[in-house]
């Protein structure tokens, strides 16, 4: 190589790194501020890994700070998650605890309020349904700080749900809307957000789910280790989580659903992870006895990679979960969901997911196919391919250029 050569690479090296440089600052808003990524709830987890590693990998990579609410508030839980996920440790953890929506929302601000006058964030994105969602996407509105929703424009549209509440408010006031699935931009058309400031990215649940199929437990290892009958992973088995106030707050209305599923457990051997609030339940109203014969095997809520490995190898799964609705549907596996209605319609329609509600013939009717025939086929939805977060964070990186560069015009 001549020194003419050799001088010309150092140039051309010379600026690209200049431009790095500059790309770095101009995407982080001005100063190298960084994105604040907020969970609050376990759901939230799933969906925030896939996006700080898309953010941390792009080129240049986009500054990012993770705060955690402790909306929930378990921390063997949080640590169990954290770790299956590759999450780094949260930056900032407000330690808000349990309380009533009011409450935690209200305490929630109030914590984090004083967070986003000390880290002046270019943004703050948010993910999910949850109280944590709406209670910081609110403080950051009010501070004039964008708002970044992931998962938005999904509608139940039952008003009775606190999540379709957060859900709307949430969409009301962000500025970038990250979608799922298509009827989502129509919600938000119908409900006057501009159509510029949603993107159809896919799913980011999907993405960790793929991410983690290799590492998931072994169904047959868990049913060992939480003492289930050696021959249930050859039988086939149905999986089920239940938690939501509509279904184990009434003890009428979770009494049918356990006889329902007693019912269920004559044709396929149920795994029933218990919620802390169904376990609870259960015992205050005294329906403990209703399992006692059943083919059914109550364990404590699962890690990610134990409900993952149990969820794959199901022969059924019956919830009233939003989250496991999708992950069902991208697995290939039948889903029942107990619930009146759904806020993931994409999963019914192109999934495998029946919605049957609250009553108990229903539940076991639906079961019952699902066991003999192998229950509803569907397919993968549009764009739910494992790269839901890159597409975030091209259109993040983007969003904020065009920010930057608009505040440099003025």
């Amino acid at each position: 190589m001549t020194p003419s050569d050799a001088q010309g690479r150092a140039d051309a090296q010379g600026r690209a790194d200049a431009q790095g440089r500059a790309d770095a600052h101009s995407r982080s808003g001005t100063q190298g501020r960084a994105v604040l990524c907020v969970v609050g709830a376990r759901p939230n987890f799933m969906k925030i890994a896939p996006v700080i590693r898309a953010m941390k990998a792009a080129a240049p990579p986009l500054p990012v700070r993770l705060l955690h609410t402790g909306q929930h508030y378990d921390p063997q839980m949080n640590a169990q998650y954290f770790e299956a996920l590759g999450i780094p440790d949260p930056d900032i953890n407000l330690e808000v605890g349990s309380a009533s929506h009011a409450v935690q929302t209200a305490e929630i601000m109030r914590r984090f309020e004083p967070v986003l006058d000390r880290e002046r964030p270019a943004a703050v994105l948010v993910v999910g349904d949850v109280n944590s969602t709406l209670a910081c996407a609110l403080v950051a509105a009010k501070k004039g700080v964008p708002v970044v929703h992931v998962e938005a424009g999904l509608r139940s549209f039952d008003r009775a749900m606190p999540e379709e509440i957060n859900r709307v408010l949430t969409d009301q006031i962000s500025d970038l809307l990250f979608i799922t699935e298509k009827s989502a931009r129509a919600n938000l058309l119908r409900e006057g957000v501009a159509d510029a400031r949603i993107h159809f990215v896919g799913n980011v649940m999907i993405d960790t789910l793929r991410d983690n199929l290799k590492k998931a437990v072994p169904a047959r290892e868990t049913l060992r280790a939480r003492g289930a009958p050696p021959d249930w992973a050859e039988r086939g088995f149905a999986v089920l989580t239940l938690h939501r106030p509509s279904n184990v707050d009434d003890p009428a209305v979770l009494a049918a659903m356990l006889g329902a599923i007693c019912e269920v457990s004559r044709r396929a051997p149920v795994v029933f992870a218990l919620h802390p609030r169904t376990r609870a339940n259960i015992e205050r109203f005294g329906l403990g006895a209703r399992l006692t014969d059943a083919a059914v095997l109550q364990i404590p809520p699962l890690g990610y990679l134990e409900l993952l490995g149990l969820m794959q190898s199901a022969r059924l799964v019956l919830t009233d979960s939003g989250g496991i609705q999708e992950e069902t549907t991208a697995l290939g596996v039948p889903c029942i969901t107990l619930r009146e209605n759904t806020e993931r319609p994409i999963t019914v329609e192109e999934g495998t997911n029946t919605v049957v509600g609250q009553d108990p013939a229903r539940i076991v009717a639906v079961a019952d196919e699902a066991v003999r025939t192998g229950g509803k086929a569907g397919r993968v939805p549009e764009l739910w391919d494992g790269r839901a977060s890159q597409r975030i964070a091209a259109a993040l990186a983007a969003w904020l250029d065009r920010g930057a560069a608009h505040r440099h015009a003025a």
